[in-house]
């Protein structure tokens, strides 16, 4: 590698990952063990009080999973990450470490129904509440504001209705609240959006969906901006203060900017325990090396499929932001300049029932609560992914009885419309 900056297929073929020193593997090996063996007792003892990095135990750290952080990292522009077990355990950690009993998180209206539903009612069993904004109007998220307010969470891309949030209008809101702003990029990945060029603090991924890519494993990550100030006013503890199981170590004093991600480690992840596989996260990484060349073909396809679909007489509406009409197309041209995303949402003239009918009779889609797979994927998401949710917060999630969901894959365009056009006949 030469001095200059490597861009950004260098970085997801190669960020992280050298020749295994051992045996000159090429690939990142799969360290498929639990712990790892000390050098003597001072070795042991400087690890387990952050005095040294190193492995102690796969829970906490992993080289395979550690390839993956930095990739990711790199690839997102932020400082250090740290991988996990599911999308949805990145979000706890992400929130353990900054939120306690009684603490606020401003939340975008437009997620993946499965967060919408995590943070409605398993955030409850921690003692934190969740307060909703519309990405739409972004002076509910100023409202929405209080002095319990420990984060705001939007999404990039919104699953599933393909809602572009405006990063940096939020971000300014964060800013003067004095809160980070944390976006999940999975929809987008980083190859289309990087939040933390538009003012966000933290970014979180579901691994399981666009950056592995081919629907065989799940994961998480959590990466760190670098960029917010943790001992401003004492409000994040947990990294400003002295942590009593570290010998009175000041995780932010001690690890500047990349401290937040130091603390979802060491203190979240260590003691709530979702770690990721390595044998996912060298899946994972695999798939990472051929992001810009998936996510490309994955726009390209979406935007052909979308154009068929806006003209198709049973199709009464489709949302996504890579058309001209669209009302979030001027926030896709800023935020995703190399196109929309494979996954958007249409409406059919034969509502709830016309939805069922055609996820029923496709066959080269496949009918699945997934996205991001080389695959095409189709869901009714009303009476699936977001059914635990009222009909009123289905259609604030973009899920409405009359929505199905596209995840376009890396098939021939061609063969993509031919599946769903007779699928459409019949519904």
């Amino acid at each position: 590698m030469t001095d200059r900056t490597p861009g950004f297929s260098t970085l997801a073929i190669h960020a992280g990952a050298q020749p295994d020193p051992t045996t000159g593997a090429r690939a990142t090996p799969i360290y498929q063990t639990t712990s790892f063996v000390f050098d003597d007792v001072d070795h042991a003892a400087s690890l387990f009080g952050l005095q040294t990095f190193g492995n102690i135990y796969t829970r906490i750290g992993n080289p395979t999973n550690a390839v993956l952080e930095e990739r990711v990292a790199a690839l997102e522009g932020g400082t250090a990450a740290l991988a996990v077990a599911s999308g949805h355990a990145a979000q706890v950690i992400a929130l353990h470490v900054l939120m306690t009993p009684g603490d606020e998180l401003v939340a975008s209206k437009k997620l993946y129904g499965g967060s919408i539903n995590q943070f409605n009612h398993s955030f409850k069993n921690f003692g934190w509440n969740v307060v909703w904004a519309d990405p739409d109007d972004i002076s509910t998220f100023e409202r929405a504001i209080t002095p319990k307010t420990k984060a705001i969470f939007i999404e990039s891309i919104a699953n599933p209705g393909g809602v572009i949030t405006d990063i940096e209008a939020v971000a300014n809101v964060a800013r003067r609240a004095g809160v980070p702003l944390i976006v999940d990029n999975t929809l987008a990945t980083p190859y289309l959006c990087r939040p933390f060029e538009h003012g966000a603090d933290i970014v979180v991924h579901s691994l399981t969906k666009f950056l592995g890519g081919h629907g065989n494993s799940i994961g998480g990550v959590i990466v760190d901006g670098g960029t917010f100030n943790w001992s401003r006013e004492g409000r994040y503890p947990m990294l400003s203060e002295p942590r009593p199981e570290y010998h009175g170590i000041v995780l932010h004093e001690t690890f500047g900017n990349f401290a937040y991600a130091i603390a979802c480690r060491v203190l979240s992840l260590r003691d709530l325990g979702p770690a990721l596989s390595p044998f996912n996260a060298f899946l994972i990484l695999t798939g990472i090396e051929t992001l810009p060349l998936r996510m490309q073909r994955h726009c390209d396809n979406a935007l052909a499929v979308a154009e068929w679909l806006a003209s198709h007489e049973k199709v009464a509406w489709v949302s996504y932001p890579g058309l001209p009409g669209d009302r979030y197309h001027k926030l896709a041209k800023k935020y995703t300049p190399r196109g929309a995303g494979a996954c958007f949402t249409f409406g059919l003239k034969g509502g709830y029932d016309a939805g069922v009918k055609l996820v029923s009779n496709v066959k080269l889609f496949s009918h699945l609560a997934n996205i991001g797979d080389t695959r095409s994927l189709i869901i009714h998401p009303a009476s699936t992914t977001h059914r635990q949710l009222t009909d009123a917060q289905k259609i604030q999630a973009g899920a409405g009885p009359d929505v199905v969901r596209l995840s376009v894959g890396l098939e021939d365009k061609e063969d993509i419309i031919a599946d769903l056009e007779q699928a459409l006949a019949t519904a």
